[in-house]
């Protein structure tokens, strides 16, 4: 089911190309759809509709404050036609609907007993009250204790899926999680191009990523059928890893025996994934320092001496990579971050290169070592000379639906997960104290 990010208040809007889209991707029919979207109100999940008028006050065009690209009287900055992706105004991004969804995905983290009730009372509601397909992955199902007579029968109505085997990208028209943060990424790995919306319940041990309690979920769930949501668009990146693999060539004698004769032969394979969080190459389980070259569109950047490097989007900014001394960064900036790993100089800073240029990591040649990568933690592998990686932003977001808004969201989880800026205040100075 197609989904649109539709922009908040009263003036007509602007027509321009499609949030996120580049050369790869086709945004004609998302732009053709936005051309008949008008002045819709929007509603806050937390608020009624009559209060929510005065949430939403500013007016944008679809893109948001583009700044300004002529310079004097003459010069001006050159357009490219392949961008990789446009800025949205994060006020103005509300989900609708192009036709009612029928159909929902429903992840729970496997082998937590406490989300058994909620995915139980969850499925029962989405079944049998609002009449929706659900989809549920068959290990999800295959554990004993969620069998029991009254929801056997439930079970049958499920659509059920596996992972790596079957192909659900264009069957679910949104996503339920229930779980932490690490039920979103997994929700995110599951989709390699267009991603459906998600809604991700807080029932697991951090929820940075996961706004929703679970409390109110039917009014919750019944608000985003209803298209009453707003949503943040959580820039992913397009990783592509070349490893190159050595074999001796054979050859076949008359009597057809298969020999070698020493010699061998190069082939390279290639695999490609979505991270939503980060990309982290490391030294894996040698004592020496790892040694990669890191590459900016083509161009040799710096070696990262040290225990490695982390590559993130602004999701991802508050996970490894504030831990290893990046700054915090909110999901709607378009950037990517680069952080080392308790690199051996103290000059080697985290850094911030723009949303859509191209990394490429290495191994260096004289690196003692080969290299471990992993992928949002999972997909592990080592990486030796002759290998590559190549990392850039991804033309498919994932649009995590925000409890109120993606502002206020990011601020209330900073405060409630990493604490963030909590001290003791200073006491009250009197006049009297101050003449001492």
């Amino acid at each position: 089911m197609a989904w649109l990010a539709e922009m908040d208040g009263g003036q007509e809007m602007r027509v321009g190309p499609a949030p996120y889209c580049c050369s790869t991707c086709d945004g004609g029919e998302a732009t053709s759809r936005s051309l008949a979207r008008h002045n819709r109100k929007t509603r806050s999940l937390s608020t009624s509709s009559a209060s929510s008028s005065t949430e939403y006050r500013r007016t944008q065009s679809l893109h948001g404050p583009i700044p300004v690209t002529t310079f004097g009287p003459k010069a001006c900055m050159l357009q490219n036609p392949h961008a990789v992706m446009h800025i949205q105004d994060p006020a103005s991004q509300r989900l609708t609907w192009n036709k009612p969804p029928k159909s929902v995905l429903v992840i729970k983290k496997i082998r937590d007993a406490s989300l058994l009730q909620p995915f139980k009372e969850l499925c029962i509601f989405l079944t049998e009250v609002k009449n929706m397909i659900v989809y549920v992955e068959k290990k999800v199902l295959e554990d004993p204790a969620i069998s029991d007579e009254n929801f056997g029968a439930i079970t049958k109505k499920f659509c059920v899926f596996r992972e790596d085997l079957d192909d659900i990208s264009n069957r679910v028209d949104f996503i339920i999680c229930l779980g932490g943060d690490g039920t979103l990424l997994y929700a995110s790995s599951l989709f390699q191009e267009s991603v459906p919306p998600v809604m991700a319940f807080h029932l697991g041990s951090l929820g940075f990523l996961t706004p929703f309690k679970f409390d109110t979920y039917q009014s919750q769930v019944t608000q985003i059928i209803e298209g009453n949501a707003a949503i943040v668009l959580r820039s992913r990146l397009k990783v592509r890893v070349l490893k190159e693999t050595w074999e001796k060539k054979a050859r076949v004698d008359e009597k057809g025996l298969i020999l070698t004769n020493g010699d061998v032969e190069s082939s390279r394979k290639a695999m490609q994934y979505q991270v939503l969080n980060e990309v982290v190459v490391d030294r894996g389980p040698s004592s020496y320092l790892s040694n990669v070259d890191l590459f900016l569109d083509g161009h040799l950047i710096t070696t990262v001496q040290g225990d490695g490097v982390i590559v993130s989007t602004p999701t991802g900014s508050t996970a490894y990579a504030v831990a290893a001394g990046a700054s915090m960064i909110h999901p709607n900036v378009p950037a990517i971050m680069i952080t080392p790993i308790c690199p051996h100089s103290l000059s080697f800073r985290p850094i911030v290169v723009p949303a859509g240029v191209e990394l490429k990591i290495m191994l260096s040649r004289d690196a003692r070592n080969t290299a471990w990568v992993s992928f949002d933690g999972r997909k592990r592998q080592e990486i030796c000379h002759g290998d590559s990686i190549t990392i850039t932003t991804s033309c498919f977001p994932l649009p995590s639906i925000c409890f109120r808004d993606p502002v206020n969201d990011w601020f209330e989880s900073l405060a409630e997960c990493l604490h963030w800026n909590v001290r003791k205040k200073q006491n009250y100075l009197s006049s009297e104290d101050e003449e001492f």
